[in-house]
């Protein structure tokens, strides 16, 4: 959703960067250009005045002008600003002291409070609460039937005794559904409100009434993040009419400019507590303003990265595979590379896990253009082998390929290319699990022991020397061999130590294309 923030934001740090100091003109252009960010970005008007005010107020004091690197302070300074209009800190939900904790949720009709509920009941699951899902949206044709489908997605309980499609009193239903909650021993309850096309009276009334019901311990307002400047109205007039205690923000993983995120908290006052950022009912966590400002400049997200990990990954399979990198307990077959293929797999889409890694921002067309589909090739492929040839890829001949090959449905370079692919990746992974640095493939000096596949780029011929004579007396006498001759640039990493050093061509490197797909 930031992309285009994101992009602005790097192009105009880039300017600063290789300047040992900052002058006025460098701090009004970049405030300048960040300016035309946010505004670019949808972010409202006030807060891009506010936000570019404190950056160029703290870019003008000592802790740039005296700082050893000026473009990376300003690049803090940004970064700790950006955390600031997020909301700050992270905030977290507040549970009852005496059970059931109740969450109501309000916002307008189409901003996925319905899927955000069953989201919301998935993830207090795995914080060991059981929640109940409460069907308060009788107005909207099949909101109930939603609801209930999407929770036993979730493998949560529904409280739904009235058909809905205008049926039913809403503020009895929410209200029933608290004493079945202490009858049932659910320690949450999530009540789902109806929404409306625009902000009316019977809305904000309807909502009241339920807020006034149940008590709730966390009212959330619902926001879709797509729809720009009016996020901010609409947010301010549920803040008015209804109140609430934190924003979640739904259909981050769209295309919209996303400034309705940078807005809410700073205009209202409210925290953003949740985000919602995918059609999966996984694809929701905590919203944490840090994280976000670093994904925003382009920094990576690694400590989510991490948490999602921790989720999925077995601890005793990766313990095992680590155990045989290292050379104990046998050899990493082809298994093993599949088990580690699926357990990242269970993690999500691999276009957003890579986009969490630092500097990803300059290669998003091609992550764009990811096939997720390749793990469920490769599995095709491996799963075609037999355990022997799984155990052993050495085995695996020519015959052998294009029986896999006919098995997976897959061509016979496809099999041959995952085969290399695996002898690398383990090579690799072992150098790495021995604590040594990976050796670059094909380069001279630091290569893997043998030479690089594929056409050779022709070497360049070698100078003709002077003739020499063949009288012993006449020729040129050899250097001492103790002697030091000049070292030639490059000498070190194999590239040439002709005398005085030839310029180093990059035309006689060896095909490295293969590396990098």
């Amino acid at each position: 959703m930031f992309a285009t923030l994101s992009d602005r934001l790097s192009d105009t740090f880039k300017n600063l960067r290789g300047k040992g100091r900052l002058s006025e003109a460098d701090i009004d252009a970049t405030a300048r250009e960040i300016r035309l960010a946010l505004l670019e970005a949808d972010v409202a008007l006030p807060v891009v005045k506010q936000f570019v005010a404190s950056v160029k107020e703290r870019a003008r004091g000592s802790e740039v002008s005296g700082a050893l690197n000026p473009a990376q302070q300003v690049i803090k300074i940004v970064n700790e600003e950006l955390v600031g209009i997020l909301g700050g800190e992270t905030r977290r939900l507040r549970f009852a002291k005496q059970p059931p904790t109740v969450i109501m949720l309000a916002g307008l009709q189409g901003a996925g409070k319905t899927t955000l509920a069953a989201k919301l009941a998935l993830w207090l699951k795995g914080q060991g609460t059981s929640p109940m899902l409460v069907a308060a949206d009788l107005q909207r044709p099949n909101a109930v039937k939603q609801l209930q489908v999407n929770g036993e997605r979730a493998g949560v309980t529904v409280f739904a005794p009235e058909p809905g499609n205008g049926v039913g009193d809403p503020v009895a239903v929410a209200r029933r559904a608290i004493e079945e909650a202490r009858r049932t021993l659910h320690d949450v309850v999530i009540v789902d409100t109806a929404g409306r096309l625009g902000i009316d009276a019977e809305l904000m009334q309807q909502a009241a009434d339920i807020r006034d019901a149940v008590q709730p311990d966390e009212v959330l307002f619902v926001v879709d993040a797509m729809i720009g400047q009016d996020a901010v109205n609409t947010a301010q007039a549920f803040l008015d009419g209804v109140g609430y205690d934190a924003v979640v923000l739904t259909k981050l993983d769209g295309d919209a400019r996303g400034g309705a995120a940078l807005s809410i908290a700073s205009m209202t006052g409210k925290p953003v507590m949740f985000a919602s950022n995918g059609e999966k009912l996984t694809d929701f966590d905590l919203f944490h303003p840090d994280r976000m400002a670093s994904r925003i400049l382009d920094m990576g997200d690694l400590l989510t990265l991490i948490e999602q990990a921790e989720k999925t990954f077995d601890a005793d399979q990766a313990a095992k595979a680590a155990a045989k990198l290292q050379g104990q307990g046998g050899e990493f077959t082809l298994d093993d590379f599949l088990e580690q293929m699926q357990q990242v797999r269970k993690m999500g889409s691999l276009t957003k896990m890579l986009g969490m890694l630092p500097g990803m921002g300059q290669f998003r067309e091609q992550l764009e253009n990811f096939d997720e589909r390749e793990i469920d090739r490769i599995q095709a492929i491996i799963q075609s082998m037999t355990p022997a040839e799984r155990a052993n890829p050495k085995m695996i001949d020519g015959s052998r390929r294009s029986r896999i090959a006919k098995g997976s449905g897959r061509a016979v370079s496809d099999v041959n290319q995952l085969v290399d692919r695996f002898f690398e990746a383990r090579k690799m992974m072992q150098q790495m699990a021995r604590g040594g640095a990976p050796a670059m493939p094909g380069m001279p000096g630091v290569g893997m022991g043998k030479k690089a596949k594929g056409r050779q780029a022709p070497q360049p011929r070698k100078a003709k020397g002077r003739r020499q004579s063949g009288n012993p007396a006449k020729r040129t006498p050899a250097p001492a061999a103790d002697a030091t001759p000049e070292a030639a640039p490059g000498a070190a990493f194999g590239l040439g130590a002709g005398k005085g050093g030839e310029e180093f061509d990059p035309s006689q490197l060896p095909d490295l294309s293969k590396y990098l797909k």
